[in-house]
């Protein structure tokens, strides 16, 4: 049985993700922070059998080796990762007063080292079953838009980590990354369906990503993009254009 950990795993991408394994008959492992009811509810709603909650903050690196350990336990294989914790809040451009060292260190704690930290743990576990990590980007890391000015530039900075590692771990481990667009989640407070339906005309396909559409291009990842490495996929309905 192929396993799959997930982290940021009860968000839109993670919850939508952890749905389209499970029903290619993954084992899941959904890694959650804070949020122990949603993920226990999510692996109980999965298709299939032996899906699992386990928390890890994936700022705590301690959390992520135990998280790693218990894989093994349980487990003893790790096929597929996915870093999809991430944390953001919307900023405008021009405020740089606004973007404190606080709030940067937090956004560099969770947006790129928590991803690295991730495959560090699991990398030997994914070196045994020659897995493949997929890092959730987006299009602001190559536009440079996005929630605010900290989020795009570390965006750019998962992109150039997936070609590094994608490159330095092969061939036993490929890397990926999918990098959407604007999606129709909770993922930055304040923004909801009204201000993605006054955006979606703007996007060249004309309407706002479900998580679905990102889920679908990670399990390609695995599935189907079995010979690309270092890549990282646009899911942005053309938005980067």
């Amino acid at each position: 049985m192929k396993t799959i950990v997930i982290t940021g795993a009860t968000g839109g991408i993670g919850a939508a993700t952890a749905r389209a394994f499970a029903a290619e008959g993954f084992t899941v492992i959904a890694a959650y922070r804070s949020k122990p009811a949603e993920a226990d509810a999510l692996v109980a709603s999965l298709p299939g059998e032996g899906h699992v909650a386990l928390p890890a903050t994936v700022e705590d690196s301690a959390t992520l080796a135990t998280l790693a350990a218990e894989v093994e336990t349980r487990f003893g294989r790790l096929d597929v990762l996915v870093n999809s914790a991430g944390f953001t809040r919307a900023v405008p451009h021009h405020d740089l007063d606004a973007l404190d060292d606080a709030f940067l260190d937090a956004m560099w704690a969770v947006n790129w080292r928590g991803p690295f930290a991730a495959v560090r743990a699991f990398r030997p576990l994914l070196e045994k079953s020659r897995g493949l990590v997929v890092n959730i980007s987006s299009v602001a890391g190559q536009n440079g838009t996005g929630s605010n000015l900290a989020y795009g530039a570390l965006k750019a900075a998962t992109d150039s980590l997936t070609k590094s590692l994608g490159r330095s771990l092969a061939p036993a481990i490929r890397v990926m990354g999918v990098a959407p667009g604007i999606v129709q989640t909770g993922f930055v407070p304040g923004r909801g369906p009204e201000q993605n339906a006054k955006i979606a005309p703007s996007i060249p396909l004309q309407r706002v990503a479900e998580p679905e559409d990102v889920a679908r291009a990670v399990l390609a990842c695995a599935t189907h993009l079995t010979y690309s490495t270092g890549s990282t996929i646009l899911v942005d309905g053309g938005r980067a254009l």
